[in-house]
């Protein structure tokens, strides 16, 4: 956990951003329940409400009848109270990998987030408990596969509900362990669920939309890097300046098309020293690098509006007034717009990985690559017939690439009616989720490699005294630098797997600040 300095997110309380689910994932910020009073109000007349209708034996899906098809079955009173421990069972049956622990940060504060808007009829042993989760790092282990995104996240949520009782495995100080003996030892007790609370917490959209969250920071770093990226392969090419011109894209108003286009002509220093202008036309991969770039970036605003609407949502079912006194049954657990938010994300984020692979393409064959050695070897003289450079990485960078384009195909359009065909219409929004973050990882691989061929390019323009690194902008000298001091110019042929996984790594943890003044 960190220090007693990390800013307290407050659940209950106003919405929530996506940085706040991202800051309680990664950096593991505190969180708690807000204080309010109208917010202990809603979560106390939901608990009373509940009650009132239990003893006058109100008819409630989940809590007196069996779940989705078989809400034809009415559950006899005195087995009411067992109904939610059998949902979490039968429902643990996920498969596949696991979700890392910092995913699984993600979807219990997710989930806590819908559930404390205060309309799902949950008790405050709930809440607590799911906070004590968070602070003290006791983490379902969650499987990642079984779940349609409709009637929400129910089997990946289960492990969550069943955490919740102590019967599933948790990450627990760098071991996984039955939840009952974290529990255990750090003084908590499991809870018996409550009529609802069952379908409460597995009811929803909390899976697809945590991991939405995650990869909408990933992807707004990935804009970023891959303009920095084209003005260093820009610069490694002799590429012309030119074509980031403000008062050309002023003609071609989109927003985030511009500030890519902005960003790329700062960093090659196109006012005081423009750039080859004799050359009129680069290749499309650098000419059309903010056409590309900027569909992202300018699709991120919507994105962030979809995502955090469905982070900020009550999205089980029934919903629970209690204040009113309404039990609205309906269908928000539907994952409709996680999965078209990421459905499109994972479009615009492979575009980018298909850019990225075809600048280390340029950049590698002498045909193109204005006089680099061949494969941007470093090696000279003789000893360049033997060496190789960047000719496999770039064959590796074609491979990420199609693996990434081939993942773009929406998941949203492969509904499958399911569940004796109550589910008969269902979002997919979790798997497609799952295929945006498949894909960010794709294509920060094929993005670290470019970014190391195209520092490789410079210090070889540099050294033949083709490249005065004087012309370069404070920023851009200073990464160039920042990567040499971890990348040694590729002269002999090596190994370059792990340079290559450290700098992934150094991607996703945002090492480098872009661009922050704009």
């Amino acid at each position: 956990m960190n220090s007693e300095n990390c800013k307290k997110i407050l659940f209950g309380e106003g919405n929530l951003t996506i940085e706040d689910i991202v800051n309680v994932s990664k950096s593991q910020d505190p969180v708690a329940l807000s204080q309010a009073e109208d917010f202990k109000e809603r979560i106390d007349a939901g608990v009373r409400f509940l009650d009132k209708i239990l003893k006058e034996e109100g008819h409630i899906y989940g809590v007196t009848t069996g779940y989705g098809d078989s809400v034809m079955f009415e559950v006899p009173l005195d087995l009411v109270e067992e109904l939610p421990m059998h949902l979490t069972r039968f429902h643990g049956c996920g498969l596949g990998d696991f979700f890392t622990p910092e995913q699984s940060r993600a979807i219990l504060a997710t989930r806590l987030a819908s559930l404390s808007r205060g309309y799902s009829g949950v008790s405050w042993n709930l809440l607590d408990l799911l906070v004590e989760l968070l602070n003290r790092n006791i983490l379902p282990v969650i499987p990642e596969e079984g779940s349609v995104g409709a009637s929400g996240d129910l089997t990946p949520l289960s492990y969550v509900a069943g955490t919740l009782i102590g019967e599933r495995d948790t990450y627990y100080k760098g071991e996984i362990v039955q939840a009952s003996e974290a529990f255990e030892k750090e003084g908590l007790k499991p809870i018996k669920l409550r009529p609802k609370e069952g379908l409460a917490v597995m009811n929803g959209t909390a899976v697809m939309t945590a991991l939405a969250c995650t990869a909408y920071k990933r992807a707004e770093y990935a804009t970023k890097l891959m303009a920095r990226i084209t003005a260093l392969s820009s610069l490694a090419l002799k590429g012309n300046s030119n074509h980031f011109d403000d008062i050309l894209f002023s003609v071609k108003p989109h927003p985030g098309q511009n500030q890519i286009a902005k960003w790329i002509q700062t960093d090659l220093n196109h006012n005081t020293h423009p750039r080859n202008s004799h050359r009129l036309q680069d290749r499309y991969s650098i000419r059309c690098a903010p056409h590309v770039i900027g569909v992202l970036a300018d699709s991120l605003p919507w994105l962030r509006t979809m995502i955090e609407n469905e982070l900020n949502s009550a999205n089980d079912n029934p919903i629970i007034d209690g204040i009113g006194e309404h039990i609205l049954h309906g269908g928000h657990f539907y994952g409709g717009h996680i999965a078209m938010a990421m459905d499109s994300m994972k479009n615009c984020v492979a575009n980018l990985a298909d850019l990225a692979d075809r600048q280390i393409a340029t950049l590698v064959d002498i045909k193109m690559n204005h006089g680099l050695p061949p494969n941007l070897t470093g090696a000279t003289g003789d000893r360049r017939h033997i060496n190789h450079g960047f000719k496999a990485i770039q064959i590796g960078c074609s491979a990420w690439t199609a693996e990434a384009l081939k993942l773009t195909m929406p998941a949203s359009v492969f509904s499958r009616s399911t569940e004796c065909h109550n589910q008969d219409k269902v979002s997919m929004g979790t798997i497609a989720a799952r295929d945006c973050l498949r894909i960010l990882q794709l294509t920060e691989q094929v993005l670290a490699a470019t970014l190391l061929a195209s520092v490789q390019g410079i210090r070889l323009r540099i050294i033949n005294n083709e490249l005065s690194k004087d012309s370069l902008t404070d920023d851009v000298a200073a990464m160039v630098d920042d990567v040499s001091s971890f990348f040694e110019l590729l002269e002999e042929d090596r190994p370059t797997d792990k340079l290559l996984r450290k700098t992934i790594s150094y991607i996703q943890e945002e090492r480098w600040n872009l661009y922050e003044a704009s």
